[in-house]
This record gives structure tokens, C-alpha cells and sequence, in this order.
């Protein structure tokens, strides 16, 4: 196997131009006994004669200039991909893809997509709105550099950080007897009709835990896929909820008569970033990854 150096090519080049070995070891600082090795070893590896020496000059062989012709546009081709993986390392520009389930998806990222505009222009944040266990699926296939999740447990396969630690809150109509309080344990849901997430949330492993726990036997009478079709449901009294304090933004429950309080004791669900174990990320997901963590952690603790 061949084993020619970039640096015998440029130098070739050199001489080739030059019609010199001293002019060409000016033109790329070598010293001329280094371009005459350099020349020796790439004809060793090709087997071939490149150059014809004279007294006053050099001249290329048939297979010299063969070599010649071609070479000028191979290395520029080749130069210009190095200087493009090396940008990557500096000039931070193109897509990072970021899975996140529904509820941070509308609460969190459209934040995270602003600043990320605002502040790295050359970076293209591309969301893609996934149930948990899809997100956790994408990153896992490759689909996207990293995802934003809800406490997966840390499963083995995948690199997690905590980024954010928020409280769950009761949610219910302003005429409900839970209403206007401003805290209420997990206890007194007990025999209560609720609206829930469903399981695709990843938020509803976490709630029905807390509900086991506290010995809080609930009727679940609806489960459904999105925050805002719980409020209505709410609202029209169905039942009550139990939503984490992210999904309580003020446009959500904005002309809404309902009552939000704390429950007690405080139970918190964890919003994590994932990627693929023993990948690192390029620099440009990096500084993605580090704007996401810094913009969650400037979410007031507990709602």
C-alpha cells in the first residue's frame, strides 16, 4: 500500500512549478537536500520516475507531468475540505436538531430558538416536537444531536444533564371546594375526579408515583396528549388536574377561571438534556446544549 504524504505532494508541486529545487524550497521554506529527500521518497512509493535532473533545471517525466496536471486541483480540493473540518472547530454555522416532548417544546424552546437567533446567527436551531419516548428514539437513532426530556431515569445508554428542577401545582376551577389556596397536600386529591397527561408524557410516570405515594386514591376520568385540552376540560369541569409549573404559562391560563396552588409535599420533576453516550458533541451542538441549560436555569424555581 502506498503510503504518499500530503507534504511530498506539495513539494512535488513545487518543483514542478519551479522547474528548481531551490527556488521551489524558497517558494514552501524547505532547504534543498529536504525537497530532493522529499521528491526520492514519493517516486519510491510510486514506483515511478516523476522528474528528469539536469545541471540548470528539472523536468517533469510523461508520468510527472501526468501527476503535475492533476495535482493542482486535487490539493486546492483537499485544502478546502481540511479548512472546513477545522471551522468546525471555530466557525460555529448550520444545523443543530433538537427533539424536546410537547409541553417543553411550547414553554421552553421557543426561548431557547429567540436567543439562539439572536446571538449565533450562523446556527440554525431546528426543533422537532416529539412524545418522550420519541425524542428518546431519535437520539438514540442519530436523528438529532441532542433531545430535551423529562427525567428518563437516566438510562445507560444515554449521557444526561439536569438542567432544570420544577414543582408540580394543582390546577382547578375557581369554584372548585381545592380552590383559592395557596397550598394544598397530595392527600386532600383524594377521591378527587382528575384530568391527566397521558402516559406518553413524561411527566405522568411521575405524578401517579407521587399519588401512590401520599396514599392519594384518584378517579382519572380523562387522559389526554396536550396541556391546553386539559385546561378545557378543567374549565368545564370534569375534573382537576396536576400539571408541572412550566406548563402554567400566563398565556395558558390567561381568561381562564381557574386557581392554581402548590402541592405539598413538593415533588419536582427534572428536565434533562440527552445524547449518546461516548459521543462528543461538535461545537456547534455544544454551544446549542449550553444556551438550552442557560436559559432554563433562568426559570424561576418553583411557580
Amino acid at each position: 500500500m502506498m503510503n504518499v504524504t500530503l507534504r511530498q505532494l506539495r513539494v512535488f508541486q513545487a518543483v514542478a512549478q519551479q522547474r528548481n529545487f531551490s527556488r521551489a524550497g524558497d517558494a514552501i521554506g524547505l532547504t534543498q537536500p529536504a525537497i530532493s529527500r522529499a521528491i526520492r521518497e514519493l517516486e519510491g512509493q510510486l514506483g515511478l520516475q516523476l522528474l528528469n535532473r539536469t545541471t540548470r533545471e528539472v523536468e517533469p517525466t510523461e508520468a510527472g507531468r501526468s501527476l503535475a496536471g492533476k495535482l493542482d486541483r486535487l490539493l486546492d480540493e483537499l485544502e478546502l475540505a481540511l479548512l472546513d473540518v477545522q471551522g468546525m472547530a471555530s466557525v460555529r454555522r448550520g444545523k443543530v436538531r433538537v427533539a424536546s416532548s410537547p409541553t417543553l417544546s411550547a414553554n421552553l424552546m421557543p426561548a431557547c430558538i429567540a436567543r439562539c437567533t439572536a446571538l449565533h446567527p450562523e446556527i440554525q436551531l431546528v426543533l422537532l416536537d416529539r412524545v418522550q419516548q420519541d425524542v428518546l428514539g431519535s437520539v438514540r437513532a442519530g436523528e438529532v444531536d441532542f433531545g430535551v426530556v423529562i427525567d428518563p431515569s437516566e438510562p445507560e445508554d444515554l449521557h444526561c444533564e439536569t438542567i432544570l428542577r420544577e414543582p408540580f401545582c394543582l390546577v382547578c376551577r375557581n369554584d372548585h371546594p381545592l380552590a383559592q389556596r395557596k397550598s394544598v397536600t397530595w392527600r386532600a386529591l383524594d377521591g378527587q375526579q382528575l384530568v391527566l397527561l397521558d402516559h406518553a408524557s413524561g411527566s405522568r410516570r411521575l405524578i401517579d408515583k407521587a399519588l401512590v405515594d401520599q396514599q392519594a386514591k384518584v378517579d382519572v376520568v380523562q387522559e389526554l396528549g396536550h396541556p391546553t385540552t386539559v385546561f378545557r376540560m378543567v374549565e368545564a369541569g370534569i375534573g382537576i388536574t396536576v400539571l408541572p409549573a412550566l406548563a402554567l404559562s400566563a398565556p395558558e391560563l390567561q381568561g381562564r377561571a381557574l386557581s392554581v396552588c402548590r402541592l405539598t409535599p413538593r415533588v419536582e420533576r427534572r428536565i434533562m438534556l440527552v445524547h449518546r453516550k461516548h459521543r462528543a458533541l461538535a461545537p456547534m451542538v455544544e454551544v446549542v446544549w449550553r444556551l438550552v441549560a442557560e436559559v432554563a436555569g433562568e426559570v424561576p424555581a418553583g411557580a
